[in-house]
């Protein structure tokens, strides 16, 4: 199974770095490929592998055939999508089941025959349920108290927090981050809590710190200290002082590896200090579960470096007791013969006077200290929300040690939102509403909450924020958000949260519900709950977009609504997130999104249509790079519009209207800087003005002004295009011969450079994009890389991969990297022109050598180059363009020098669709023959025969 990544390298992601000892191994060739075209099946819907056909959602193990066999340990899935056009289709992605198999109580396992997973002797071989762990050892078991809630009132919306937490798809992780863990590193005072969220493969951190200068990288090291990756600190990633919000992408299965055993190491590095300053080891800790409230501890001696903690708490299910987890470092020396322990006393204080005061022995080999306060008094909830409560570690005897801090709620990079929809109500409705909140918890225990309501059926009466209702008609209220309510919006902060509340509110205990007149227990109403770290920036700085049923056209009467955040980067790539709620079960493998242009109300087709991939469960992001410039146009305007669509409505469940001003302009990736300088045009010119200017070029939708150099899309590091009177002229770079001995190729330029000019130039890069933070480490050949730098990368021991391209961003410091889409080839003999080359191209047609010389000749009409082709006074032909092949929808033609192009006009043909005959291009007639011998195939006779 260690060589199964490369046996199903046609359907798994593009593995980029080897997982450690797989380099070395023999790398055997599947006989089996996926299939690019699915294999027909009376025009069904499907998938192709290894020569067979599956329908939608169907799974299976796939047969690689002999020597292989059936692998038992994948599990392929015929994922549903849909193209362009709309129209249903396939996606195969397998997935290796072995890691997921249980741990067995027995000694001796045995596997049977057709299975992945070993079972016990004499037990079924089905996979056990998993149960979830306690939250505390030794602590109350927290639950939700059900027994006591009215049957009458709609269950279906809630959800416990263990429910919210506890899925098999997300793990958490904490690190407390000190310094002196290696003698050769120097000392600090600074002190960090790292709190991570491991969804499948992606590495979520949010990471508080104190008495440290400002961190320029976070880097993940291996228990040999190599560098797994590093993330980039950034000014506008940080959501506030103190805190780093980070994501690693695309963790290969060595690492998630070693962070399930606790042998990952996380580090912070600052400018003084670019080693790394503080450092500690990625843990499981029992108390992530239901921590709600925590505090750094920092030592009250500046002189005692090395020294820190952190203490996770959380409160009692029911009663106001306060269960917390102290973790600590260089609070003890060594251990001795004599003095194997070490006392300890903790002391809650406010306002320095002491409230509690606990004492325990603590040893190097458990360090850690848990602890239960009772019967916390009102006044003492009050100010634990409020963070006026300080906590204190001190140890006692020869060695004297004592670390402080303030407990505040637990700090996140999550965002705290809801949906509210009818289908969640007490009394489920179906109107087409939706409500959409989004609330900030501040350090000092104030929310800040904004509502906004859409598609309601009548006037809105209460906006009130509840707890769960235990009995019939005895909703219980905590805040009355109605006189903050304004033409659809409900802002403003709550200032009187006890404990209690901050407790619900973190555990995904709290709701918000919306009445009307017509209905006065609620129209709309959902659960609160913590919207994982992903990166979007636009969470923090705007409201979501409603997504209501009311909104499509026509509207759609429904219990379910959805919000999303949409923005444009720099590069103008679309960045998404979308959250969907009161969608039944059978539903949620069925939702699917689009992007559309001209949101008006009776629209009859959608000319820019774009479907938004990335759904999982209810809720779905991505990034789409190559959005048309229609409907770039249309979020300018306003007139673009976001709507999800289910299997009960697949033409439009929800929507809502997507306004974003923006300047981008066509024309793909921005150059690298030296090739910016070399390629400046003159000066810009309006868009229409170019149109109307009779020597302006038209070359790959974008009207280009007479004079003007750029490099097109297909080849942006090889290729130059110049428009000269109407005529674009494309040339490959010529490199210039280089006076020197090592000649090496750098990933993003297109000639090669001397060794000793790389260097220098690897050098200077590297130091300025660790200087401004800005850049990219690629963990393939360990590199750095600037912002918007592309390249193919270079993984070892394989090389370069041509079939890759790799984008540095800028924003967050993240590698993106893509497979190489080869376009179809249309002639029957393709070529590979170069062995590295990944696509394959139709050979170019060959000029003897009389025509070559009869173009050099001045006695006659002059001859055209194209490319690398010269072509005959009117000569026309139809262009090759790598590496899409031959355009045959346009035709140029030479005219004594001159190369002119158009693409084929089509003109609508009048007759009925049997009449019809599509060629490449165009639709035309048929001739009468033709469309009765059409009409003849198409008659239920003809399937007959």
């Amino acid at each position: 199974m260690a060589a199964l990544p490369l046996l199903l390298a046609g359907l798994l992601p593009l593995a980029l770095c080897p997982a450690p000892g797989e380099a070395s191994r023999p790398k055997p060739l599947l006989p089996i490929q996926p299939e690019k075209d699915p294999l027909p099946s009376k025009g069904a819907a499907g998938c192709s592998f290894g020569g067979r056909f599956y329908a939608l959602e169907d799974t299976w193990h796939p047969d690689l055939g002999e020597p292989f066999g059936v692998m038992h340990c994948v599990v392929c899935y015929c994922e549903p999508q849909r193209n362009r056009r709309g129209k249903p289709t396939g996606k195969v992605s397998c997935k290796n089941i072995k890691h997921d198999c249980p741990a067995l109580p027995c000694s001796e396992s045995v596997l049977l025959p057709g299975h992945c997973c070993k079972t016990c002797p004499k037990a079924s071989p089905s996979v056990p349920e998993k149960r979830p762990e306690p939250i505390f050892d030794s602590f109350e078991y927290f639950q939700d108290k059900e027994d006591d809630l009215h049957k009458s009132y709609n269950d279906r919306s809630y959800l416990s927090s263990e429910d919210l937490t506890r899925d098999d798809s997300r793990t958490d992780f904490v690190a407390l981050l000190t310094s002196g863990a290696e003698p050769w590193l120097p000392l600090s005072s600074a002190v960090a809590k790292a709190r991570f969220t491991l969804v499948r493969s992606y590495l979520l951190f949010s990471i508080n710190y104190e008495r440290l200068g400002p961190p320029s990288r976070v880097r993940f090291t291996d228990p040999e200290g190599n560098v797994l990756f590093e993330h980039p600190v950034q000014k506008s990633v940080s959501l506030q002082d103190g805190m780093i919000c980070g994501m690693w992408r695309n963790l290969h299965k060595p690492s998630i590896r070693l962070l399930k055993s606790e042998q990952l190491r996380i580090s912070l590095a600052t400018k003084a200090q670019p080693a790394g300053e503080i450092q500690g080891p990625i843990i499981k800790h029992r108390a992530l579960f239901a921590e709600t409230f925590s505090a750094i501890l920092t030592s009250v001696d500046p002189t005692h470096m090395g020294t820190g903690g952190i203490a996770m708490l959380t409160l009692s299910d029911t009663e106001n007791n306060l269960h917390f987890i102290l973790m600590a470092k260089g609070l003890l020396e060594p251990a001795d013969k004599e003095f194997p322990w070490v006392s300890l006393r903790v002391r809650i204080l406010h306002q320095n006077r002491v409230l509690r005061e606990v004492r325990a022995n603590i040893t190097m080999q458990d360090p850690d200290f848990a602890e239960v306060l009772s019967d916390l008094s009102s006044r003492e909830m009050l100010w634990l929300a409020q963070g006026q409560l300080k906590i204190t570690a001190e140890t006692e005897g020869r060695h004297l040690r004592q670390i402080a801090g303030y407990i505040t709620a637990r700090k996140s990079c999550d965002t705290i939102q809801s949906v509210l929809c009818g289908g969640d109500a007490l009394l489920p409705t179906k109107t087409g509403a939706v409500g959409s909140a989004k609330l900030m918890l501040h350090e000092n225990g104030t929310l800040e909450y904004q509502v906004q309501v859409a598609g309601m059926a009548s006037e809105v009466t209460s906006v009130t924020l509840e707890t769960k209702p235990r009995r019939k008609n005895k909703r219980n209220i905590l805040l009355d958000m109605t006189p903050s309510y304004r033409e659809g919006l409900a802002s403003g902060t709550w200032q009187h949260m006890n404990a209690r509340d901050t407790h619900m509110l973190l555990q995904s205990e709290l709701f918000l519900n919306v009445a009307t007149k017509d209905f006065e227990e609620g129209e709309v109403r959902g659960q609160i709950s913590s919207l994982l770290y992903s990166g979007l920036l636009a969470r923090y700085s705007e409201l979501p977009i409603p997504l209501a049923g009311q909104l499509v056209s026509p509207p759609v009467r429904t219990g379910s609504a959805g919000h999303a955040w949409v923005s444009l980067d720099e590069h103008c790539h679309l960045h998404y997130e979308i959250v969907v709620g009161g969608l039944g079960k059978s539903d949620d493998v069925a939702i699917s999104a689009h992007l559309h242009g001209v949101a008006e109300l009776g629209e009859r087709g959608h000319e820019h249509t774009r479907l938004l991939k990335g759904f999982y469960g209810t809720e779905a992001q991505g990034v789409v790079k190559d959005l048309d410039a229609e409907l770039r146009h249309h979020l300018a305007q306003g007139t673009a519009f976001l709507q999800v669509s289910t299997k009960v409505n697949p033409r439009g469940e929800m929507r809502g209207r997507v306004h974003i001003p923006n300047q981008c302009e066509s024309g793909g990736v921005r150059l690298a800087p030296e090739e910016d300088e070399l390629l400046e045009e003159p000066k810009p010119k309006d868009p229409e003005q170019l149109k109307k200017d009779p020597n302006s070029c038209f070359f790959e939708g974008q009207h280009r002004a007479h004079g003007s150099r750029w490099a097109p899309a297909y080849d942006r590091k090889c290729s130059l295009c110049s428009c000269q009177k109407r005529t674009v002229i494309c040339d490959p770079i010529l490199c210039q011969p280089l006076n020197c001995t090592q000649q090496v190729h750098l990933e993003d330029r297109c000639c090669p450079v001397c060794e000793e000019r790389k260097a220098s130039q690897e050098e200077l890069r590297a130091e300025k994009a660790r200087d401004s933070s800005e850049g990219c480490y690629f963990d393939g050949d360990k590199t750095w890389r600037g912002t918007g730098t592309r390249w193919h990368p270079v993984v070892p021991p394989f090389g370069l991969i041509k079939c890759a391209i790799c984008t540095c961003k800028g924003a967050t410091g993240e590698v993106h990297c893509e497979k190489v889409q080869c376009p179809r080839l249309t002639c029957s003999n393709p070529i590979r022109v170069s062995p590295s080359d990944c696509c394959k191209q139709c050979p170019a047609p060959e000029k003897s050598p009389p025509e070559l010389a009869d173009v050099m000749q001045a006695d006659g009409p002059r001859a055209c180059r194209f490319g690398r082709q010269w072509y005959m006074n009117n000569e026309s032909w139809h262009p090759t363009v790598p590496p899409f092949g031959e355009m045959k929808c346009i035709t140029c033609w030479c005219v004594s020098g001159e190369t002119h192009c158009q693409r084929q006009e089509c003109s609508p043909a009048s007759c009925s669709g049997h009449a019809k005959k599509e060629t490449r291009c165009c639709a035309r007639c048929r001739a009468p023959e033709e469309a009765q011998e059409k009409l003849r195939a198409d008659t239920p006779e003809a399937w007959s025969r």
